[in-house]
């Protein structure tokens, strides 16, 4: 029986990857604006305490706690002619944008407390309407192809507009804010940026398709229960640590890249521009190699090489953390830690459409939505911890935001405490990165097993599982061979 496809009819060439890879410049530019710019915002620009700044994100991160799996859930249960993945990625292209573009109106408080719970409530609604779109977003592929090499493919285009979006979405706003303490200049830079994401993001709805399937019979309140089942794969515990170490030192390099390079080194914006541009272009040529490197070997090969290059590069910072140091070795550092990020950037997105697949061994059921929103999730805590930390290392280095907005410079303990904060929290985080990669148990050899089983399980395979075969997919999954393809570890209770 031939599949229903909801959108453009499936085709696999260089456009259909760049029609669907282009959604990514919306998810990995936002989050480089908001780390980089949005507690320098509160603080300098409003006079915001750094502590207080940065439990906004993290705050926005626990109603993500109860957003994500509901919007996994709802995606799951839903039917449309757009296809229920393609359909919320349409409505939350419009919702995220609009709130992406509220976060940074100046409100002219005086008032702390009303400053504080305007921009939490700003920032959750924003964080409400990007996990409309990024949960189906993040889902869509697994329900576009099931070829694992050509998942891969598309998976790498996405992670070039990611850097392509992080490259221009950290280099242009440093060329709009030239002045840290001025919020008109936020609001400017803003409007722009959401009319790009804007056009990304619906984009990515005319150019894609999805394979029709009906949709799940479970009430919204197994929400909670069915995102929880995900946890109990082994595979997504350690790529959640893959994914949350990954992410968050990323995050962490660009969300303190102002107060490092106004603070530390003194030279904003005249070294921010150059120093961001090498480690994007660095970043972006790393996923032209990091693409083959997944082809010939595996995709957490790209992790295993990626997390050492990074920890290298950001403790090489060490050297040059002060005022007047030379420009060229920063610059080769940061080349260093871009290349090291587009080795975890490749190999964690691709590794995420396979989770749906051993998600699946385990419950027999196919839900990507629900997989999808968990890694979401996941992405989101990664970056709303990453600026909770900032704020509070900045505090305990005596950063004084009184200073800030009168944009004058902090005092010398402070300055060299930022570089210290700046080195140290990444290099850990790369550290722990690599520990995950090298634990994680799937490689285009098991990823093939988990299909081969699967299909058995269908009935559409023949033959026996051999004893070797049982305990690799133990490994993989977690669940003794005799308890996977159960609806019950999928939260469900039995009928």
């Amino acid at each position: 029986m031939e599949e229903k496809i909801s959108g453009r009819k499936p085709a696999y060439g260089f456009i259909n990857r760049l029609l669907y890879g282009v959604g990514e410049l919306f998810g990995g530019g936002c989050f480089v604006i908001i780390n980089a710019f949005f507690i320098v915002f509160l603080t300098d620009a409003l006079g915001m305490n750094p502590v207080l700044a940065g439990t906004i994100p993290m705050i926005g991160k626990i109603w993500d706690a109860i957003t994500d799996p509901i919007m996994g859930n709802i995606v799951e249960r839903t039917k449309s002619r757009f296809g229920a993945k393609r359909f919320y990625i349409l409505v939350g292209s419009i919702a995220s944008v609009i709130t992406f573009v509220l976060m940074w109106i100046n409100i002219h408080s005086s008032s702390t407390t009303v400053n504080y719970v305007f921009y939490l409530l700003m920032y959750c609604l924003f964080n409400t309407g990007f996990t409309v779109l990024s949960v189906p977003y993040n889902g869509l592929l697994p329900d576009m192809m099931d070829d694992y090499a050509m998942r891969a493919r598309f998976s790498n285009v996405r992670m070039a507009f990611s850097t392509i979006g992080a490259a221009v979405c950290g280099l242009v706003p440093g060329m709009i804010i030239k002045q840290t303490n001025d919020p008109s200049q936020y609001m400017t830079c803003m409007l722009l940026f959401g009319v790009l994401f804007f056009l990304c993001s619906i984009t990515v709805f005319f150019g894609t398709w999805e394979k029709q399937k009906e949709p799940m019979k479970t009430t919204l309140g197994e929400s909670f229960t069915q995102a929880a089942s995900v946890f109990r794969n082994r595979s997504f515990l350690l790529f959640l640590g893959v994914y949350l170490f990954g992410q968050g030192g990323m995050d962490f390099i660009s969300g303190m890249a102002v107060y490092y390079v106004q603070h530390t080194l003194g030279a904003y914006p005249s070294y921010y521009i150059p120093i961001l541009a090498v480690l994007m272009i660095a970043q972006l040529a790393g996923m032209l190699i990091f693409g083959p490197i997944m082809s010939k070997t595996s995709k957490k090969m790209a992790l295993v090489i990626a997390a050492p290059l990074r920890l290298v590069g950001v403790l090489g910072l060490l050297a040059f953390s002060h005022h007047g140091a030379p420009l060229i070795p920063i610059l080769l550092l940061a080349a260093l830690i871009g290349f090291g990020n587009a080795g975890s950037m490749t190999g964690i997105f691709a590794i995420m459409a396979d989770m749906t697949e051993i998600d699946e061994l385990i419950t027999s059921i196919r839900r990507p939505g629900i997989v999808s929103s968990m890694a979401t999730f996941i992405r989101k805590i990664a970056s709303g911890l990453s600026v909770a930390i900032i704020g509070f290392m900045l505090t305990a280095v005596h950063y004084d935001e009184t200073l800030a907005n009168a944009g004058l410079e902090q005092a010398a303990a402070t300055q060299h405490g930022i570089g210290i904060c700046y080195v140290l929290a990444p290099a850990i985080m790369s550290a722990l990165l690599l520990v995950c990669a090298w634990l994680f148990p799937v490689t285009d050899k098991e990823f093939r097993l988990v299909e081969k089983e699967i299909a058995r399980r269908k009935g559409t395979e023949e033959g026996e599982t051999t004893e070797e075969e049982k305990k690799a997919l133990e490994k993989v999954t977690g669940f003794a061979y005799e308890k996977l393809w159960n609806p019950v570890n999928a939260g469900l209770k039995k009928k």
